[in-house]
């Protein structure tokens, strides 16, 4: 490394244990389907079916462990030198726009995107190169009203947060997380500041519960006249409004200094034109901010993903402006964290082994995927650039608009880049901005810039750089996985999967990597298949496993127990993970197969047979009261529909059922002559029983509205009584 680097890059520990613990499963892998293969029932009624289909299962798993070895086998961290950066660019830094996405003000309240707005315009860097834009895909005035509230607010909050270097900059996080000072001075503006931000809240509430804002406050801002009576969230004109100009020399907060830009955007939507979801928002944004802004650095985030770190930006910019390196990077991620977990994290959203282990192990191929949210950008990358050695940007780029001139005007030229027709006939959304087509629509792009020859850089700093929301309830949990899995899985069955499209562009690494996330929804199928057919064999008495006796015992149990061995220690050494919150994380995982991945799957390929087309909803940022206590409390909120209940139940009850009837034929026959034959079929069935005790609880002992209908308890019950009867049979 070059002692003029502006970041290092460090190859994480432990990589030689690991890969001495790969190879032994590797050896236990290749002996457990040469067992398979030598040792298949004689005939059909002993159980050769179910032999070649736990096979097949089997197979799969293997080449998917193969796949998931490319993200442990060479992991990096990367650290930054701001100082560095501040001693040679202080005076020159690039200027950088933000784009920050909504869709509805009721599953996204006003409160909680102005209070990322905020945050993000109150980052550790000269205010006059910071524009912040956004995109309202509801054309709310209710939104709007928030926005202009955050500008008012804004003059107060940004110097506020400078002069006592706080941390967050999000108030809606601070004033809840944070006391009173004790020091007198700072004591009273504390409590004024407070005092200043629980009055526009409750005011942006108290609209936002009304549905309209009254004619009074309209005459505060020559916005709120766009909007008309006859507009709806899914048919209104495109709206640009200026509600700080950082160019205009009066645009200053309360302490005399400069204001960042921030702009209200609603494009154009009609049901006659397709708006391509969040892809089409962002790549609006993209040309309406050229128009305003034109920074060469675009950060993206989520409504509800704050700015948890001031210094982020000069962070990112450490990557992008290395003399040495820099010109390579197209984009910088940060991993997608949340602040609302449960300490044991009941429903395994943390993301905590993608964040610490996988994402730094895509970096060492070439970068890491590009995720939707806390992503910076180069535009004209992001515009479609390919990759070419002798590339060079041009870091004093920007709008030459005269800070003078006529902002209606300016509001009105922007508002044509964000019409439904401005895009046909165009490269919009397949060569130049974010792609359209793909339920996620980052992965693909990042993976298409990738394959232009740029390479992406993973940031992971000890203070987390984005915090958000993330969900508290099975179904918004389930909602959210089957649109990640069913978006992943369509990129590999188009022409951009990654072993077709990313051939000779992209290293074989990074193909696997991309395909561990892609194959996600395909995992529902041998999974479904393992939790029930050893189970009814079980209840049948056909042994699918070697004798506890035989010497082929040793690498089914050892795989099985080394695997579950090394996720338990993966976890521990990552942050935030509890020995609960790893055996929560087991139960999510069995469950979003059968439910996220299976309806992934099923989603993916109607649509790929025309029966039906790609839709998005918005995944839900708050819950009701009763829920919310539920979720505090760490009980299981079992929200989600009929169907979903339903799989659940039928694989615990089947299990429940089988483990039950096991049990009584030892006590009949012999615990010793039970075991020898059907161990590691106990084993498994009485892991899938384990799993499942909250889904138990939610069906016999619970009586909270969070708990399983019985309506839904009564028919799966029948179900699991007709599949154990008939496989007796």
């Amino acid at each position: 490394m070059s002692d003029r680097s502006l970041f290092a890059t460090e190859q994480a520990r432990g990589r030689a244990a690991y890969r001495v613990y790969a190879c032994t499963i590797l050896a236990g892998i290749c002996l457990i389907l040469y067992y398979r293969a030598t040792h298949l029932p004689a005939t059909w009624r002993e159980g050769r079916g179910t032999w070649i289909g736990l096979s097949l299962a089997e197979l799969w798993y293997v080449f998917y462990w193969i796949l998931t070895q490319s993200v442990r086998w060479n992991p990096v961290h990367r650290r930054t030198f701001k100082d560095k950066l501040s001693q040679r660019y202080e005076g020159r830094l690039p200027n950088v726009d933000i784009f920050v996405c909504t869709a509805d003000p009721y599953a996204e309240p006003p409160n909680l995107v102005i209070s990322t707005v905020l945050s993000l315009m109150a980052y550790n860097y000269p205010p006059e190169k910071l524009s912040v834009y956004l995109s309202d895909d509801g054309g709310s005035i209710l939104t709007f009203y928030a926005m202009w509230e955050a500008s008012q607010f804004a003059k107060h909050w940004i110097p506020f947060c400078k002069r006592y270097k706080l941390e967050p900059r999000a108030p809606a996080i601070y004033f809840s997380t944070s006391d009173c000072p004790n020091d007198k001075s700072h004591h009273e503006e504390w409590l004024g500041m407070k005092i200043l931000y629980e009055e526009m809240t409750n005011r942006i509430d108290a609209i936002v519960m009304s549905g309209k804002v009254p004619e009074e406050l309209k005459a505060n801002h020559k916005g709120f006249s766009q909007w008309k009576p006859e507009m709806t969230s899914k048919k209104h004109p495109p709206i640009v409004q200026i509600l700080i100009d950082g160019k205009d020399p009066n645009a200053l907060d309360n302490a005399g200094n400069a204001l960042p830009t921030l702009v209200y955007m609603a494009r154009e939507k009609n049901p006659e034109y397709h708006h391509n979801f969040k892809a089409g928002a962002m790549n609006s944004l993209i040309r309406v901010s050229s128009l305003i802004s034109n920074s060469p650095i675009i950060l993206n985030v989520d409504c509800d993903m704050y700015s948890n770190n001031a210094d982020s930006i000069r962070d990112a910019l450490c990557f992008f402006l290395d003399e040495e390196k820099g010109r390579d990077i197209a984009f910088v991620q940060y991993p997608q964290n949340y602040n609302n977990m449960t300490k044991n994290d009941t429903y395994g959203n943390t993301l905590t082994v993608i964040n610490e282990v996988e994402m730094c192990g895509l970096d060492s191929w070439g970068g890491p995927l590009y995720i939707g949210t806390g992503c910076f950008h180069r535009r004209e990358i992001l515009c479609g650039m390919k990759y070419t050695k002798d590339y060079k940007e041009n870091w004093n780029r920007g709008s030459e608009r005269n800070p003078h001139d006529d902002i209606r005007k300016l509001e009105e030229k922007a508002e044509s880049l964000a019409t439904c027709t401005y895009e046909l006939n165009t490269r919009w959304g397949n060569e130049v901005g974010l792609k359209y087509g793909i339920a996620v629509e980052d992965v693909i792009t990042g993976l298409m810039i990738q394959c232009r020859g740029w390479k992406s850089a993973y940031y992971n700093p000890p203070q987390k750089g984005f915090l958000g929301v993330g969900p508290t309830t099975l179904a918004q949990t389930i909602l959210q996985h089957k649109r990640w899995c069913e978006g992943n899985f369509q990129i590999f069955l188009s022409k951009y999967c990654t072993f077709i499209y990313g051939h000779g562009k992209i290293k074989l690494g990074l193909q696997m990597g991309y395909c561990i996330y892609n194959l996600w929804a395909l995992n529902s199928i041998p999974t479904l298949y393992y939790v029930i057919a050893p189970s009814l064999s079980l209840l049948k008495g056909i042994s699918l496993f070697p004798k506890m006796t035989s010497p082929w015992f040793i690498p089914f149990s050892y795989v099985m127990v080394a695997k579950q061995t090394y996720s338990l220690i993966e976890a521990l050494l990552t942050r935030d993970i509890t020995v609960q919150g790893w055996w929560n994380l087991q139960r999510m995982w069995l469950i979003k197969r059968l439910t996220s991945y299976l309806y992934g799957t099923l989603a993916t390929l109607s649509k790929i047979v025309g029966v039906s087309k790609m839709g998005f909803t918005v995944t839900a940022k708050i819950s009701g009261e009763d829920a919310s206590k539920r979720y505090e409390q760490e009980i299981m909120e079992f929200d989600a529909s009929s169907l979903t209940l339903a799989i659940i139940e039928f694989v615990a009850l089947l299990n429940m059922t089988c483990l039950v009837c096991a049990t009584t034929r030892a006590m009949m026959r012999g615990w010793a002559i039970v075991l020898e034959m059907y161990f590691l079929q106990i084993l498994l069935c009485g892991s899938v029983v384990a799993l499942n005790v909250a889904i138990y609880e939610g069906l016999l002992l619970r009586k909270d509205k969070g708990s399983i209908p019985w309506s839904v308890t009564l028919t799966t019950l029948a179900v699991v009584m007709l599949v154990s009867l008939l496989s007796t049979v």
